[in-house]
């Protein structure tokens, strides 16, 4: 008898088990705070991505009902890189109760979305309006059209030491410049930091250089040493970005059909005699150091392809978490958007205001594709914790 009873006892609880695990399966109450968000976004929407029917938002961040979104499935880059946003949070200087648009969110309000986050890892986020708040940005045009472009990290052939071909140089910050700093011409066509030690690189042709400040790093290789490094973005000179296509747009002179970064190189080569007329139209100038290792925007984590974005900080502080609905092209056109996270986790020059942000795409030649192919619009909506008592302030505060 006493061999039965726990057999006895462990069929009993089986059964209780199935009986419980049926009913709660039954139960309809146990469901109806789900809410299945789907992974893309189907509006009408022109060739270029913008709504055809929007209205004019109230605020730069307008909440959002999760009814009518989505959300992507967080798998495991998500996670490598939500785990690096929360080192991008921890390791900058945003303040409690920080002015971000027309919210006020804390330092542990942001961490706590990149925690929520984290424990839905391969998983349906189901519950996420119960958790999370999504403010829709306002974008460009106040009807919530953000424009989305796409960055790349150059390969760049270099020297160490100067000579006839490769003279054009790669400056490190002038940490000890008193006053303001100079402009590209000053930099370039002056030499205003000759002398200073400040050289890290030499380049052979100046369109080269420029845009891997464009891009605000790149991977380098020193022909005369072998060595192989990654430049990094260590600031700029303060001067206001000037992009350099209306250069060419604004002389009917010149007969210039692809205002591509590759377009215009290939012109400056036949037309040398313009390069330093055309490049110094832009007086920003950026600075790099030279670092070992995986490419790292300004949020000092290894950049992922398609989650990482250059972004106004005033608006998207690093370590924030966006959700977007980012256009799908298909024969040239936008055919839906997707849903996706994106990781504020760099800045650059070019990249101001609200309504733009720069998607990171990859390195080398596959990743200058990519980006060559992203100039199209979307929505964005900064995420916040649930009931955020700060948000919606008023205008007049």
């Amino acid at each position: 008898m006493n061999k039965v009873k726990p057999v006895v006892s462990l069929v009993f609880l089986i059964l209780l088990g199935i009986t419980f695990h049926n009913f709660s399966i039954s139960e309809p109450y146990i469901h109806e705070d789900c809410l299945e968000l789907p992974a893309e976004r189907y509006l009408s929407v022109l060739e270029n991505g913008k709504l055809e029917h929007s209205e004019e938002l109230p605020d730069l961040f307008s909440p959002s009902n999760w009814e009518d979104l989505g959300f992507p499935f967080i798998g495991d880059d998500l996670r490598i890189a939500l785990q690096h946003q929360l080192h991008v949070l921890e390791a900058g200087n945003f303040n409690d109760n920080e002015k971000v648009g027309n919210l006020k969110v804390t330092f542990g309000e942001f961490k706590e979305v990149i925690e929520i986050l984290l424990q839905r890892v391969n998983s349906s986020p189901v519950d996420l309006h119960r958790l999370l708040d999504a403010h829709q940005v306002w974008g460009d045009d106040k009807q919530g059209n953000v424009y989305f472009t796409g960055y790349f990290t150059p390969a760049l052939q270099v020297k160490q030491k100067k000579d006839k071909k490769y003279k054009y140089p790669l400056y490190a910050y002038p940490a000890n410049w008193e006053g303001p700093m100079p402009s590209r011409q000053e930099i370039d066509a002056k030499g205003a930091l000759e002398g200073l030690g400040l050289e890290l690189a030499y380049t052979a042709n100046p369109m080269d250089a420029y845009i891997m400040q464009l891009q605000g790093s790149g991977t380098v290789e020193f022909l005369d040493s072998g060595e192989r490094m990654i430049f990094q973005y260590a600031g700029e000179n303060g001067h206001p970005y000037r992009n350099i296509q209306y250069f060419f747009k604004n002389r009917p002179d010149l007969s210039i059909r692809n205002l591509s970064l590759d377009g215009m190189r290939r012109f400056l080569i036949k037309n040398p005699s313009l390069t330093d007329t055309a490049l110094f139209y832009n007086p920003s100038y950026t600075f790099f150091e030279a670092k070992t290792g995986l490419v790292k925007g300004a949020g000092q984590v290894p950049l992922m392809e398609g989650i990482s974005i250059a972004a106004d900080p005033h608006f998207f502080p690093l370590g924030s978490v966006i959700l977007a609905a980012m256009p799908v092209i298909k024969d040239g056109r936008v055919d839906h958007h997707e849903y996706r996270l994106l990781l504020p986790q760099d800045v650059g020059g070019a990249i101001k205001g609200a309504g733009h942000v720069d998607v990171y795409c990859g390195n080398g030649s596959i990743g200058k594709k990519r980006a060559s192919m992203m100039h199209h619009y979307g929505q964005m909506w900064m995420l916040t914790p649930k009931n955020n008592q700060q948000v919606a302030m008023n205008k007049e505060q």
